[in-house]
């Protein structure tokens, strides 16, 4: 299956993060590991609390963009819709399996 992944990272104090990627479990160990971008390094987010999988491309790159065009308040309202309690799901098994 082609498309892209929307996620979204938060830190302990909950700061939140919206990207897009192809290869979800890639992109996670970049965050986690790697340099990665600038403003989730310097809050310490590095915990995955929501992601979809969106084909077409062009769609998930609308869906990003939609998502950071919320208000904060729209965004925990989303992550808490499938994850109430803020778990690490790159931790938790509930993204393995994911590209």
């Amino acid at each position: 299956m082609s498309g892209l992944y929307v996620y979204i990272l938060a830190s302990p104090s909950r700061a939140l993060y919206v990207g897009v990627s192809r290869s979800l479990v890639r992109r996670m160990d970049q965050h986690q590991n790697g340099p990665g971008h600038n403003y989730v390094r310097r809050h310490r987010i590095d915990r995955l609390v929501y992601f979809e999988r969106i084909a077409p491309a062009i769609d998930a790159i609308r869906r990003e963009k939609q998502i950071k065009s919320w208000t904060r308040m729209k965004r925990v309202d989303l992550i808490e819709s499938v994850n109430p309690d803020w778990q690490d799901l790159s931790k938790s098994g509930l993204a393995r399996g994911v590209g």
